[in-house]
């Protein structure tokens, strides 16, 4: 993985601010591994940027449970094939196109565990719409063309001791027992893992946050 860059969080805002002021419609990747925290980031820069910016996290293009249970995936969820790609490259492309009127994108809800439809509108007057998750950086089809739709993509990493104690925190709150959450985010999570941090130098800017994130 190529050398981070500390960066403040107001730093990574002012960014995103002159990324939004840059065009007519703005796409920002936040890539990662599991447990990075590219939700937290990308939701605080939605919130910094203001009114103008929507978040899409990639994670609302799970496939069901039911799908999973059926394909035979549902004990690898997270892996790349555990996602609709090809759901998530067409709604990158009415993002990017910038439509007349608004594009509904789904929601991801963990105490469900379960993508949501139709959950998250972005209006044509957004100027910024910020994605986030594992893969948007993967160099496999159908994955390679999310690069080709967003104008900048930030890697984000995180101390490996904290980014598992945080993934294990977050299966214990949402049911696993603690021994199943360790195992959990020591395997499918750490396998997935792996394969994010090779993509990482297809990124505009890798990045550690100087303030050190909660968990």
């Amino acid at each position: 993985m190529p050398p981070a860059q500390v960066l403040p969080f107001d730093e990574l805002a002012a960014r995103a601010r002159a990324l939004a002021d840059s065009g007519p419609r703005q796409l920002l990747g936040i890539a990662g591994a599991p447990g990075a925290g590219k939700s937290t980031l990308a939701e605080r820069i939605v919130a910094a940027v203001g009114p103008l910016a929507r978040l899409v996290p990639m994670d609302g293009f799970h496939l069901a449970q039911s799908a999973l249970v059926r394909l035979g995936r549902e004990g690898r969820k997270g892996a790349p094939d555990t996602f609709d790609a090809n759901g998530f490259v067409s709604t990158l492309r009415r993002l990017r196109r910038l439509e007349p009127t608004s594009v509904w994108a789904p929601a991801f809800r963990r105490d469900l565990e379960e993508p949501i439809a139709g959950s998250i509108e972005v209006p044509p007057e957004v100027r910024l719409v910020v994605t986030e998750g594992n893969y948007l950086l993967l160099r496999e089809d159908p994955w390679e063309e999310v690069r080709t739709l967003l104008h900048q993509v930030w890697f984000l990493d995180l101390d490996a001791e904290l980014r598992i104690r945080r993934l294990t925190a977050r299966h214990e709150a949402y049911g696993k027992a603690p021994e199943a959450a360790r195992a959990w985010a020591l395997g499918s999570d750490e396998a997935n893992t792996t394969l994010v941090a090779g993509t990482a130098i297809h990124a505009d800017l890798v990045v550690r946050l100087a303030d050190r994130p909660p968990g």
